[in-house]
C-alpha cells in the first residue's frame, strides 16, 4: 500500500519574487513546506542567479502546470558585452573577450533577427539531457557538447538602457523553453563582440506579475500561519488563456468521475480545449464536442482552494 503523503489538501497559486541564490527546487519546498501542503510545483524554472516570478502551485492547482508554462513570459536583463563565459552568464570562466563595442543603433538593429520563430541553442551549463544526462553534469566534467537547436518563440525584444559602453539592458517576452542565457551570447556573436548575462529578472509569467508576489522572507516569517494563506490565489488562475465553459449540474457529477459532461458554452467551437466550472469553481479540463466537455484534467472538489 503506498504512504498518504503527510499535509494539507490545499490548492492554489503562490507567486514568489524569487531572491538570488536558491534553487527553483529550493523555493518550491520552502513554499510547500510553509503552507504544509501535500503537492506543489513551479511553472517555470529560474536559474539561481536570477529573480523574479516563479508561479507556485499547490494541491490541484499543479494540474494547471502546463498552460502557464506555456504562455508568455517576459524578463528584463543586462548583457554585459565583451565577454562570452562558458556559463552564458556572471557565474561562469570567461573563454572569450573582444574590444568592440557596438553603438546603440548596433545592438537595436541587431535585436530584430531574435524577435519571431526562430531556433535557440540551450547553453552548455544547462538542464537539457544529452543521452540520459544533464547537460550542466557533462559540462562540470568539462565535457563539450554538441546540443540541437530548438525552437523558441520571441514576441518581443528591445533596448531598455545603455548603462555604460560594457552593458546593455534589454527586455524580451517570449513562449516556453526559452534561455535568456543563449540571447546574450548568440546577440554577442551577431554583434562581433561576445556578451553574457549579468543580471536577469521574471517580471511576468502568464497572469503572474512581480508586484503582486510575495517574498521568501515573508514566506519564512508567517510559515504555518493563517496570514500565509491569505497569499493563496485560486487554482482557476491557471486557466485564464483557455475558454470558460459552465457545467450542468448533471454535467459536474459526470465530469468529476471522468466522464463526459453537459456544459453550457459561448464562442467556443468544436474541438476547442477549455475549461468547465460550475459557481466559479474549476470542474474539469477538456475538449468541447457538441455541448459536452471530454475532461482530460479533472479537479477534485473536496480540495481547499485559494480564495
Amino acid at each position: 500500500m503506498a504512504r498518504k503523503r503527510k499535509g494539507r489538501d490545499i490548492s492554489g497559486w503562490v507567486v514568489i519574487d524569487k531572491p538570488a541564490g536558491p534553487t527553483s527546487t529550493a523555493v518550491v519546498n520552502k513554499v510547500r513546506w510553509a503552507f504544509d501542503a501535500k503537492k506543489a510545483g513551479h511553472a517555470g524554472t529560474l536559474d539561481p542567479d536570477a529573480t523574479g516570478v516563479l508561479a507556485i502551485a499547490l494541491g490541484e492547482a499543479t494540474k494547471t502546470v502546463p498552460f502557464i508554462t506555456d504562455a508568455l513570459k517576459a524578463y528584463v536583463f543586462t548583457v554585459r558585452l565583451g565577454a562570452a563565459t562558458n556559463t552564458d552568464d556572471l557565474e561562469g570562466e570567461i573563454i572569450a573577450t573582444s574590444d568592440l563595442r557596438p553603438d546603440d543603433a548596433a545592438i537595436k538593429e541587431a535585436l530584430h533577427s531574435f524577435v519571431g520563430d526562430i531556433e535557440q541553442v540551450p547553453p552548455q551549463f544547462s538542464a537539457v539531457k544529452i543521452d540520459g544526462e544533464r547537460a550542466y553534469k557533462r559540462a562540470r566534467d568539462g565535457e563539450e557538447m554538441e546540443i540541437a537547436a530548438r525552437p523558441l518563440y520571441v514576441d518581443s525584444l528591445i533596448m531598455l538602457d545603455r548603462p555604460d559602453v560594457d552593458h546593455v539592458t534589454l527586455e524580451m517576452v517570449c513562449g516556453k523553453g526559452g534561455y535568456v542565457r543563449s540571447i546574450a551570447r548568440d546577440l554577442g556573436e551577431v554583434l562581433g563582440c561576445k556578451g553574457h548575462v549579468r543580471e536577469l529578472r521574471r517580471t511576468w509569467s502568464g497572469p503572474f506579475e512581480v508586484a503582486n508576489a510575495i517574498t521568501l522572507a515573508q514566506v519564512e516569517e508567517l510559515a504555518k500561519t493563517t496570514e500565509l494563506d491569505a497569499f493563496l490565489g485560486p487554482l482557476e488562475l491557471g486557466l485564464q488563456d483557455l475558454p470558460q465553459v459552465t457545467a450542468s449540474s448533471e454535467g459536474t457529477n459526470k465530469l468529476r468521475n471522468g466522464n463526459p459532461g453537459m456544459v453550457f458554452a459561448k464562442d467556443v467551437e468544436y474541438g476547442d480545449e477549455c475549461w468547465a466550472s460550475q459557481d466559479g469553481r474549476a470542474v474539469a479540463v477538456g475538449v468541447y464536442k457538441a455541448g459536452e466537455l471530454h475532461p482530460s484534467r479533472v479537479f477534485n472538489a473536496s480540495e481547499i482552494n485559494g480564495k
